[in-house]
């Protein structure tokens, strides 16, 4: 039982890891492209229709890999199938 709660508590460190880096890469990535954008707004304002387009495609497209990340996280958070593999065992 022991052996138990030692990958639980590893899955929950691996959980809280996936989940903060991939919100730090997600606030890297937009903070970045939304830096370029502005700067490339103030060099040529008639461009900022599209490249607004654009960078709202890549924002989703950003958050997206991130919720991916979130979703696997959540799943080893509600059913760990390495949890399930060790009782079966015993």
């Amino acid at each position: 039982m022991e052996f138990i709660a030692q990958v639980q508590s590893l899955t929950a460190i691996a959980i809280g890891i996936i989940i903060g880096l991939g919100a730090l890469g997600a606030c890297l990535g937009i903070a970045i492209m939304g830096s370029k954008f502005l700067e490339s707004a103030a060099r040529q304002p008639e461009l900022v229709p599209m490249l607004q387009g654009r960078m709202f495609l890549l924002a989703g497209l950003i958050d997206a890999a991130f919720i991916i990340g979130l979703a696997v996280a959540l799943f080893f958070a509600v059913s760990n199938p390495l949890v399930g593999e060790i009782t079966s065992r015993l």
